[in-house]
């Protein structure tokens, strides 16, 4: 994501944050990209029952003027609304701090132990490593070194 891109969906953020609370809801995130030749402003929100399209479309209805109204974009873009999903990408530190006692996928930027990919419960996050138990393993593996963490449901 472009250094822009990171700015305007920070802007965004702290626009909508106070709404989507007042609302009832958690802002989960903000992200501004373009795919293919358009842009698009996803704004995932979450709450402990849940999210239903019924939420998005409140959310949606609440949060459209506060943005046109500041107009921080000056791109035309797509406006979406949505929750995180069952199996929800770990981007910041409250997210990381929420998924403690999870299942959870850690993807690295090189191997540790000839493995790239590792499985387990979340059992601790300190802002510079993971603790990652896989019911034969509890390793600890550096903030620095992770690629991509997400939460992995298990549909059995």
């Amino acid at each position: 994501m472009k250094k822009e891109s990171k700015n305007i969906a920070g802007a965004v953020a702290a626009l909508v944050g106070p709404k989507v609370e007042e609302l009832g809801y958690s802002l989960w995130d903000v992200e501004y990209l373009k795919e293919g030749t358009d842009w698009f402003l996803r704004i995932t929100i979450d709450s402990p029952e849940g999210i239903e399209l019924d939420d998005c479309e409140k959310v949606h209805r609440a949060i459209e003027p506060i943005i046109d109204g500041a107009d921080p974009i000056e791109d035309m873009y797509y406006l979406e609304i949505s929750s995180p999903g069952l199996e929800r990408e770990l981007k910041s530190d409250e997210h990381l701090e929420w998924a403690v006692g999870e299942m959870v996928e850690i993807k690295l930027y090189a191997p540790i132990d000839k493995c790239k990919v590792f499985i387990g419960i979340l059992t601790a996050f300190d802002g510079e490593k993971y603790t990652v138990d896989d019911g034969v393993t509890t390793r600890e593996i550096p903030v620095s070194a992770v690629a991509k963490i997400r939460t992995v449901y298990d549909f059995e």
